[in-house]
């Protein structure tokens, strides 16, 4: 029979052993020091540059061409290298809607998206829609109906609706289509569950409810 102390002995020696093995591996390595130069001074840390690529598109009807690092979102290009600051950055994780932009006919949360992922794309942001003097129907209806207080998910809330009832018109069903054979009808139910994907922290639910009623009606009547 083994004498467990012998087993336990032998495992207390092997764990040392391969310890020690570890230590004189690295610590050579230690001893030489940071890598240097020609001068014997330390060496600075380099960061290599970042990858870009090129990027044709049109945004609010304008062709433009841009060399963006390849990580760069769409959001952050229209933000930070276009400027056209409508577009909001929420919680940067396509949760809250308010970076919602149209592209190609799409709504999408632009946080959550490559700006090269969209070459050759038309896109849309809220000052593409309208501007002062010459809203939107959906930015007047806005308006009219308080559908906001701070404002600042408007912009994703506005393209958000003019995108839903673009699904509707094209007969798109959503999760509470009761038919998704049949054109979905436009409904307070439809309404809400295809604008559940952008939050009004200040519950402005149910004044753009009637805003987005309002403009779908009146597109309905011409």
């Amino acid at each position: 029979m083994i004498d467990s102390s012998d087993i336990n002995h032998t495992r207390r020696n092997m764990l040392i052993g391969g310890a020690l093995s570890a230590t004189a591996t690295v610590l050579p390595a230690m001893a030489q020091g940071p890598d240097t130069g020609k001068d014997g001074q330390a060496a600075p840390a380099t960061t290599p540059p970042p990858v870009t690529s090129k990027v044709a598109l049109r945004v609010n009807g304008q062709r433009y061409e841009m060399d963006l690092d390849t990580r760069t979102t769409l959001l952050d290009m229209l933000r930070e290298h276009m400027h056209l600051t409508g577009t909001k950055k929420g919680c940067d994780q396509g949760q809250c809607g308010a970076c919602t932009v149209i592209v190609d006919g799409r709504r999408i949360n632009a946080c959550l998206s490559l700006a090269v992922m969209h070459e050759g794309a038309d896109i849309t942001t809220i000052e593409g829609l309208g501007a002062p003097g010459k809203l939107h129907p959906m930015q007047a209806a806005f308006v009219k109906h308080d559908g906001y207080q701070c404002g600042y998910c408007t912009p994703g809330q506005i393209c958000s609706s003019v995108a839903a009832l673009d699904e509707l018109k094209r007969g798109i069903p959503s999760h509470v289509s009761p038919d998704l054979a049949a054109q979905p009808l436009l409904s307070p139910a439809e309404l809400r569950e295809r604008m559940s994907g952008n939050i009004c922290r200040c519950g402005a639910y149910s004044n753009i409810i009637d805003a987005i009623t309002e403009v779908a009606g009146v597109k309905g009547a011409a």
